[in-house]
């Protein structure tokens, strides 16, 4: 079994740059706990960069200052000179009044998922008939909320570092947490105990719906662009759709032969990447069900009866670019694979042993991936000029879903580019 197609040359691939890592501190931690780094993010306006890691520690730390503290190598100066590790020591007393501050942020159990959520005032709550609130989350508002291994899930004040709510009803492990994009603070949490459940933070938190479909533990959700769709994925080949201004299913996608464990939507909402331990990658059009691309990391692919038993290419996290044509996917074979849309090969890999999850950093210059041993790497993203027609093409599927598109009096040929049937 081979980790690429036979047509493809293993030395031309490029390698992805590394740039820095952020390692736990050494201490004698309860190793019961866990160390695991299942979770990284960044802030939606990049100005922090969260992660899990491990011993139910959060780490929050100002993004600048993170990359200021990293050294990316000169291709043309020795390799030992290599990137240096980010110094996680508080610097206090060097702050000055009202500069980012790092967090160190203890959860009080095993921490499996993290999520940013930015506040936009104009969003109010859906609970219009609640004339008062506890919390009055303003414009500058940037929350952290963390999900735990007991089923709670816990909010926190990025700035200052403070608990603020906690939100009971799961009955196992918070897997994944996400917020709606829009600004509305609305957060969705997926569960082992076979949910999903929706909040309003908003309203001081309040659970607003269940949404039930899952048979078994669910792994990941995503929400697109626009706020209106969630992604949800789990143990089972299944893909769920959810209509968020209804909370009801609009369908599932099949296509998977074996758990699916990572989701999300590209930037204009027109695509959706998932992965799955049957050692794919699949790009779908969330529109029509339809699958565009398959991205393969176990060469020959296995059968459907194969893909669903033990391998060492399980796809453990999949992450979509925010210039909407790169895509990274860490695998269980120890390697983190950068891919062009357009292509079906990598466009660049980078070695990661036991590597758990990955994200893009807002901008899409970088990606970093947690690991089993609580610590987190990072890469330069291969960086391209995108053309004028893909740029459209973002810019006219924001708002346009791939129904109207084949509407549109325009050129077969430009339809199908635009729905991205050219991939």
């Amino acid at each position: 079994m081979a980790s690429f197609p036979d047509f493809v040359n293993e030395n031309e691939i490029g390698k992805a740059k590394f740039i820095g890592e952020l390692i736990p501190p050494v201490a004698p931690f309860d190793q019961k706990s866990g160390r695991e780094t299942w979770t990284v993010a960044f802030a939606p306006d990049g100005s922090y960069f969260a992660w899990s890691q491990g011993h139910q520690i959060v780490r929050l730390v100002p993004w600048k200052k993170c990359l200021t503290n990293f050294t990316v190598r000169n291709e043309d100066r020795p390799s030992s000179g290599g990137p240096r590790r980010f110094s996680r020591q508080n610097s206090d007393g060097s702050l000055v009044p009202g500069e980012l501050r790092e967090h160190t942020i203890d959860c009080g159990d095993i921490v499996w998922g993290i999520a940013f959520g930015s506040s936009v005032p104009e969003k109010q709550s859906r609970c219009v008939n609640i004339e008062w609130h506890r919390f009055r989350f303003g414009q500058d508002q940037l929350l952290l909320a963390t999900g735990l291994n007991n089923g709670r899930i816990k909010i926190w004040d990025v700035y200052t570092g403070k608990f603020l709510l906690n939100l009971m009803d799961h009955t196992d492990i918070v897997r994944d947490l996400t917020f709606a994009p829009d600004g509305s603070l609305v957060l969705v949490s997926a569960s082992r105990d076979k949910t999903l459940r929706v909040w309003d933070l908003k309203d001081d938190g309040n659970m607003m719906k269940v949404l039930r479909g899952h048979q078994n533990w669910v792994y990941c959700s995503a929400f697109s662009p626009d706020s209106s769709v969630l992604c949800s994925v789990g143990a089972g080949k299944a893909v769920f759709l959810w209509n968020m201004d209804k909370y009801t299913m609009i369908r599932k996608l099949e296509g998977h032969h074996n758990d699916v464990v990572s989701c999300e939507f590209s930037p204009d909402g027109a695509l959706l990447a998932t992965a799955s331990y049957d050692t794919r990658v699949i790009v779908w059009d969330p529109h029509t069900a339809t699958i565009l691309l398959e991205l393969g990391h176990l060469f020959p692919p296995p059968s459907p009866i194969f893909a669903g038993g033990a391998n060492d290419r399980w796809v453990r996290s999949v992450a979509f670019c925010h210039d909407g044509r790169h895509i990274a996917s860490v695998t269980d074979d120890r390697l983190v694979r950068f891919w062009n849309i357009d292509e079906r090969s990598p466009q660049a890999i980078t070695p990661l042993n036991n590597g758990l999850c990955c994200a893009f950093s807002t901008d899409g210059s970088v990606l970093a991936a947690g690991s089993r041993d609580g610590s987190v790497h990072f890469w330069a993203c291969p960086r391209s000029v995108a053309s004028l027609q893909h740029l459209c093409r973002m810019t006219l599927r924001r708002v346009i879903p791939t129904q109207q598109v084949y509407k549109l009096p325009i050129p077969f040929t430009m339809q199908d580019y635009l729905a991205y049937k050219s991939l």
